[in-house]
């Protein structure tokens, strides 16, 4: 199978995608949370929400982290839009928030026309414990479908994961476990094409090559697009790969 990296913003990317092009839409977009009010969530960048002080790793930041709630609702809506404009009749959307965002991301692929089927936890069993009360140790997978799921797939995935991040090799703040994403990309039919608008260091791009689907990527920072295009790179021969140049 191949892929498409494209360097450049998700929803101007999105918009060159053919209509019904692809099969599923698994995505980690930027949360615009991690902050008690609108200030700390709109005033500092994703390094400064995420990390803690004390970190040894001095990973890159990313884009796109200074939303408030109205304005990142209509932001993740037109995304979510373009992604089910471009999805063939059955895709699934699997969107990765967090516990302040959930709500909003409900709320977000419901207006842009999926079904909400449900929301997945991801269990970080390797999270920060927290002082006087329970440790914030999940994620969560919102998900829904363009239309009916299709009933005549013999598939059975489950519907909660536990798995730290990784550590070893580890090149992103928010960097989602391969076997995670595995399991995943499998609601993309074989042979089907896996979308990620927000494609970070690319581990949903390399769990859809190894689980034999295409990938089509956008990733805004450079840093981070370089990274992908390395890992995406080493699970394919110079043959199979794709680049897109930057958006004009």
């Amino acid at each position: 199978m191949g892929y498409t990296l494209h360097r450049g913003d998700a929803l101007t990317v999105l918009k060159t995608l053919p209509d019904q092009s692809v099969h599923a839409v698994i995505t980690d977009p930027p949360y615009n949370s991690g902050g008690r009010t609108s200030a700390e969530r709109t005033s500092r960048p994703a390094r400064d929400k995420y990390v803690t002080s004390n970190s040894a790793h001095t990973l890159a930041s990313f884009p796109g982290e200074n939303r408030d709630q109205r304005s990142y609702r209509a932001w993740l809506t037109e995304l979510l839009t373009e992604c089910y404009r471009a999805s063939v009749e059955h895709a699934v959307a699997c969107v990765f928030t967090d516990w302040r965002q959930e709500p909003t991301t409900t709320d977000a692929l419901q207006m842009a026309g999926w079904t909400w089927q449900g929301t997945m936890p991801w269990i970080k069993p390797a999270s920060r414990p927290r002082r006087g009360g329970f440790k914030q140790s999940s994620e969560f997978i919102v998900w829904g479908v363009k239309g009916s799921l299709d009933s005549t797939r013999e598939l059975y995935l489950p519907g909660d994961y536990t798995a730290s991040q990784p550590r070893k090799g580890r090149i992103h703040i928010t960097q989602k476990p391969v076997e995670v994403m595995r399991t995943l990309v499998r609601i993309c039919p074989d042979g089907g094409t896996v979308l990620d608008p927000f494609t970070g260091s690319g581990t949903t791009g390399v769990a859809a090559l190894r689980e034999h689907r295409s990938f089509i990527g956008a990733e805004l920072s450079d840093h981070y697009a370089a990274l992908a295009e390395e890992r995406l790179e080493r699970e394919l021969t110079k043959d199979d790969f794709e680049l897109a140049g930057p958006e004009a």
